[in-house]
C-alpha cells in the first residue's frame, strides 16, 4: 500500500491570446496580482492555428506567455482557472472577450493546462474545471501527445517549456 503524499509545487504559467494591447495590459496586472509576479515573459507570437477565435476578437491575434512567482500546490490550478474566466469576462467588450486566457502549470513530468472542457484525456479536478495532460517530459525534453494543441506541439512552444522547466528544477533543489 502507498502512503499518499503531497506532491511538489509546480510553475504557474498562462497562456494569453488576444488582439487588443489594452486587454493585454490589463490582464497582465489581473494576474499578477492574483497568481504572483511574473517571472518571465515571452515576446509577442502571431496566433494562426485556429480561426476559433476569430468571430470573437476578430482577426490578426498575437500569443504571450507569462511565467509566474512563487511555485504554487497544483491544487490551486482550479482556482487560477476560474479567476482568469473572471478575468476574461471583466475585460469583454459587447459580451465578446477581448483576451483568451489559458493557465497551466510546468512540473518535472508534464504540463497540464486548466480547461472548462471534459475529454477522454482530461481529469475532473473540481468546480468544474479539468486537467489536460498536454506534454509529457521523456528523454530530456517535453513531448506533445496525440491530442496535444497543434501550438503547443511546436517546437518554439516546446523550447520554452523546456528552459522553463530547468528553471523550475534549479528551484526545487534551492
Amino acid at each position: 500500500m502507498g502512503n499518499p503524499h503531497i506532491p511538489k509545487s509546480v510553475r504557474y504559467f498562462a497562456s494569453l491570446i488576444f488582439s487588443s494591447e489594452v486587454s493585454l495590459y490589463e490582464a497582465k496586472g489581473e494576474l499578477s496580482s492574483y497568481i504572483g509576479e511574473i517571472h518571465a515573459t515571452t515576446g509577442l507570437i502571431p496566433f494562426n492555428h485556429s480561426s476559433y477565435y476569430d468571430k470573437e476578437m476578430g482577426g490578426n491575434m498575437l500569443r504571450l506567455f507569462l511565467l509566474f512567482e512563487p511555485l504554487l500546490h497544483r491544487d490551486f490550478l482550479t482556482e487560477i482557472k476560474l479567476k482568469t474566466n473572471e478575468i476574461e469576462r471583466l475585460l469583454s467588450v459587447n459580451r465578446k472577450r477581448t483576451v483568451n486566457i489559458d493557465p497551466g502549470y510546468i512540473a518535472l513530468e508534464h504540463v497540464i493546462l486548466a480547461t472548462t472542457k471534459g475529454y477522454a484525456h482530461r481529469v475532473y479536478l473540481n468546480r468544474g474545471i479539468y486537467a489536460d495532460l498536454t506534454l509529457v517530459y521523456q528523454n530530456g525534453t517535453f513531448k506533445p501527445l496525440e491530442w496535444t494543441y497543434p501550438d503547443y506541439r511546436e517546437k518554439e512552444t516546446i523550447f520554452i517549456m523546456n528552459q522553463w522547466r530547468e528553471e523550475y528544477k534549479g528551484m526545487l533543489k534551492c
